[in-house]
C-alpha cells in the first residue's frame, strides 16, 4: 500500500503544482492551506512525511512540526521555507528535529529525491517497530538499488557475519540484531547522491567525504526507530578499524563492539568478492591477499582466523601460500 504524504502550503497554487509533481510516484498526496487544518488530517490520517512551509497565517511550519513530533513522532518532517536563516534552521532541529529543510523555488528532482528519502525512513522505522523481517530486508534491497553493483549485499553480508556469530556463540539475540544490523548497515546511504554511490571511478575526497557520513546518517534512522544497541553498533561502527584509522569516531581495538568488528569482517569479504562499478569481483586467492595485508589494521585477528578457517573452511596451507607470496614481494 502506498504511503501517505502531507504537503502543508497556505498559497494553492504551490499545492497544486506539487500534487502534480508527485501524482507520477505512487505516493498518496494529502494538502492542507494551513498548520491547524494539518494537524487536524495527521490526527486521523497515517502520515508518513509532512511536508510545510513555514511562513504561514496562524501557526507556522515549525509549530506545526513540533506538534507532530510529539504526535506521530515517527512521521518525518520536511521544512519548506525561502527564508532559511539560521534561527529557523536551529528551531526547526531543536523543536522539529527535521529531516530535511527545502529552499523556494524548489528543484524538482531534489525534492521527489528527498521526499522518497524521507519515505524510506519512516517505512525502515515503522519495519523495525513492528518486526516485520520481510518487509524490512525488502526496504533494504530497495535502498541497494541506488548502487547498481551492491544489489543482495546487505543479505550476503548478514549471512557471512552469522556465521562467524555462531562460531563465536553469541546468543540467539545478539545473533538477530546482527543480522538486522547488517541489513541495514548501508541504511544512511539513502542521503547519498546516486552518481557518487555508482561513479567508475575513483572518488575525489569531497565525493568521500560524503561517503563516509553514511554511518552518522544510519544511525539517525536507527536512533528513530528506538533500534537495540547491536543493531546501532554495526549501522555506525562498520567501518571503523582495529588500529583506530576508520570512520565516523576513529575507535580503536576492544572499543569498538564485537558486533561490529564481526560486520566490519563480512563486509569487507563480500565487497572483495562481488562485481562493483569500477571492477570485477576477486578470486579468492586474490581476496585474501587483500584481506590478510589489511588484517593488521582493519581486523580484530582472533575473529579474522575464525572466519577464514572456520566459516570459509580454507586451508592453513592455503592461506600459509598467501601470507609467503606477500612477504616475497
Amino acid at each position: 500500500m502506498a504511503e501517505t504524504v502531507l504537503f502543508v502550503d497556505d498559497e494553492e497554487y504551490i499545492l497544486s503544482s506539487l500534487k502534480r509533481l508527485f501524482a507520477p510516484i505512487g505516493l498518496n498526496v494529502l494538502t492542507a492551506s494551513g498548520a491547524s487544518e494539518a494537524f487536524e488530517i495527521i490526527k486521523r490520517e497515517e502520515i508518513a512525511v509532512v511536508i510545510s512551509d513555514n511562513m504561514m497565517p496562524g501557526e507556522s511550519g515549525i509549530d506545526l512540526l513540533a506538534k507532530v513530533k510529539i504526535a506521530t513522532p515517527d512521521t518525518q518532517k520536511i521544512l519548506m521555507t525561502a527564508y532559511a536563516d539560521l534561527a529557523t534552521a536551529v528551531d526547526a532541529i531543536n523543536l522539529c528535529e527535521v529531516f530535511r529543510f527545502i529552499t523556494k523555488p524548489w528543484d524538482d528532482e531534489i525534492l521527489i529525491n528527498t521526499v522518497q528519502e524521507a519515505v524510506q525512513r519512516y517505512q525502515i522505522i515503522q519495519s523495525l517497530q513492528h518486526n516485520d523481517e520481510s518487509k524490512l530486508l525488502s526496504i533494504a534491497q530497495a535502498i541497494e538499488l541506488k548502487d547498481a553493483y551492491t544489489r543482495g549485499h546487505c543479505e550476503r553480508v548478514a549471512n557471512f557475519a552469522l556465521m562467524l556469530a555462531d562460531e563465536l556463540n553469541m546468543s540467539e539475540q545478539e545473533q538477530i540484531g546482527i543480522k538486522h544490523g547488517c541489513w541495514l548497515h548501508d541504511c544512511g546511504k539513502i542521503g547519498v547522491p546516486e552518481q557518487i554511490l555508482n561513479k567508475p571511478g575513483k572518488l575525489t575526497d569531497e565525493e568521500f567525504t560524503i561517503i563516509k557520513k553514511h554511518p552518522q546518517w544510519g544511525i539517525d534512522i536507527a536512533q528513530n526507530a528506538r533500534l537495540s544497541p547491536v543493531i546501532n553498533n554495526v549501522i555506525l561502527y562498520h567501518h571503523e578499524k582495529y588500529d583506530g584509522s576508520g570512520y565516523p569516531l576513529g575507535l580503536k581495538g576492544n572499543d569498538i563492539p564485537i558486533e561490529s568488528r564481526v560486520a566490519a569482517i563480512a563486509d569487507v569479504y563480500d565487497a572483495l568478492t562481488s562485481n562493483r562499478a569500477y571492477r570485477d569481483k576477486f578470486t579468492d586467492e586474490k581476496t585474501m591477499s587483500i584481506m590478510i595485508s589489511m588484517s593488521k589494521s582493519s581486523f580484530d585477528l582472533e575473529l579474522f582466523d575464525i572466519f577464514i578457517y572456520k566459516c570459509l573452511k580454507f586451508t592453513p596451507e592455503f592461506i600459509t601460500s598467501i601470507t609467503s607470496a606477500l612477504q616475497n614481494k
